[in-house]
């Protein structure tokens, strides 16, 4: 299995997927895509590609069972994040235990962990169908996942992203929020003609450090604290004008029980005269329900341990919103979204093969 594995995931690293909603030019899914394709035919299984935005396909995997069982979904996104600063981001290296690579890690281990225990499972004799989604955009607006809900039903679903070999039944959400502060421009000689739209938005910076003071309170016994924080700010033109706007983009990292609506309405409260909020993104938090079964079905294959939560946004916000009871377990390694980029192999096979345990329970 271990070849396999390695194997399928040196051509998932080799294939340039880098989104190209994040990175102008980026490669997109495709190529990706078809690896995934060309291994579910060459294994028997079926393979159906959703491509309902062009040049961003879905690949959707399934060993079908003999009747009445659960379908099982596992998860996993094509799409990385940009290679700036990499050397040779797609060439896998095996290097020991560490295969490199961009992607390898977040998320083409856990992809391939999902595609080699579908094709093991299929020649297991259950009743439950065994599916594989492999979704595009993950890392910027989940076009890929919500395309897939819209036409793939399951009873049960596995996210694989990298969770450390722990199973994960929390992460937190997000909301960006971007502020418009007015002011007025003249001539820095003129202050009786200008308006500082920069000074005018020092109120809103306080508020939201204070803001986040309030949410260290806020607490998960899974995710620790809920918070905020300014990202981006710009204004002015030069050294002798008076700004006349200034824009401060801002993040708030939500917990269950939070959404989106609740980050808007405390930003609200903090804008200075005139000025206006707009919402860029919501991504909502997510928590497995008390007793799952697929949480159950995952501790049993795992060998037990306590549950964590992850501090990322995933999918498994979305599919479990769409009512399947959802948890995430994935392989441990080290590196998203940098310039070294590294999954352990001996921790994608044990993946591997907790899927298959957990995907015999739930589908028998």
């Amino acid at each position: 299995m271990r070849a396999d594995v390695v194997a399928l995931l040196s051509r998932l690293v080799a294939a340039d997927s880098v989104n190209p909603s994040l990175v102008a030019g980026g490669a997109g899914e495709a190529e990706a895509a078809r690896v995934v394709r060309e291994f579910a035919l060459a294994a028997g299984l079926e393979a159906d590609v959703l491509e309902g935005t062009p040049g961003r396909p879905n690949v959707v995997v399934r060993a079908p069972g003999t009747g009445g069982g659960r379908t099982l979904m596992l998860c996993g996104h094509l799409d990385t994040v940009g290679v700036e600063g990499m050397t040779a981001p797609h060439t896998p290296r095996v290097d020991g235990d560490r295969l490199h690579g961009r992607g390898a890690y977040d998320m083409k281990a856990g992809v391939a962990a999902a595609l080699v225990a579908c094709r093991e499972l299929a020649g297991a004799g259950l009743a439950g169908d065994v599916v594989v989604a492999a979704v595009a955009d993950e890392e910027h607006a989940s076009l890929g996942v919500q395309e897939v809900l819209r036409s793939v039903r399951a009873d049960a679903a596995i996210v694989t992203e990298p969770t450390e070999g722990q199973v994960t039944v929390a992460h937190k959400g997000f909301t960006w929020i971007e502020v418009d502060v007015p002011g007025r421009a003249a001539h820095g000689s003129r202050p009786h003609l200008g308006d500082d739209a920069i000074v005018k938005a020092g109120p809103l910076l306080s508020g939201i450090g204070a803001l986040d003071d309030a949410l260290a309170a806020r607490t998960h016994p899974l995710l620790g604290r809920a918070s905020v924080h300014a990202s981006l700010i710009s204004g002015g033109a030069e050294l002798s004008s008076y700004p006349e706007r200034c824009t401060v983009a801002l993040e708030r990292r939500t917990l269950p029980g939070e959404t989106g609506a609740d980050a808007e309405r405390e930003i609200a409260a903090l804008l200075p005269a005139g000025a206006t909020q707009r919402t860029l993104l919501v991504r909502e938090p997510f928590e497995a329900a008390p007793g799952s079964d697929v949480v159950a079905a995952l501790l049993e294959a795992s060998g037990g341990g306590e549950p964590v939560g992850v501090s990322y946004w995933a999918d498994a916000a979305f599919i479990a919103a769409a009512g399947i009871p959802t948890a995430l377990f994935g392989p441990a390694g080290a590196g998203a979204h940098a310039t070294e980029e590294w999954v352990s192999i001996a921790s994608t096979v044990t993946v591997t093969e907790t899927l298959i345990a957990a995907g015999r329970r739930l589908c028998a």
